[in-house]
């Protein structure tokens, strides 16, 4: 059995892209993100520390969305999704990365990766 921890539509204010025009200021990319785990015993015990603390991973994803610089929207994600599973022992993920506005007549465009194990 496998439940899932999510955040949605995370908006951060970053670098990101690679005309000059994006190099020059920063814009917003919005983040969704699933992570796999057993909420049981945190349900049974109500201990935060059995689950995944979704405000943690959200204070560490904006630190370093807002802090990096990336090119590419793939190389974000990538990163991304490394921290997830190494900082926070998540054994599968699916994240979306956007650019909300990015192209013009587009709500949004971006990357949506899975990784780790089968949830």
């Amino acid at each position: 059995m496998s439940d899932i921890v999510y955040i949605k539509n995370l908006e951060i204010n970053t670098i990101i892209g690679i005309h000059d025009w994006e190099r020059q200021s920063r814009q917003i990319v919005s983040i969704d993100l699933e992570m796999a785990t057993d909420i049981h015993k945190a349900a049974e015990s109500e201990d935060i520390l059995l689950t995944i603390d979704y405000s943690a991973v959200s204070v560490r994803l904006v630190d370093f969305v807002q802090s990096s610089e990336f090119l590419l929207i793939e190389t974000m994600a990538e990163k991304v999704a490394e921290i997830i599973l190494h900082e926070f022992g998540i054994s599968w993920l699916r994240l979306r990365i956007g650019k909300p506005g990015a192209i013009a007549n587009a709500a949004d465009v971006g990357v949506i990766i899975e990784r780790g194990g089968t949830p």
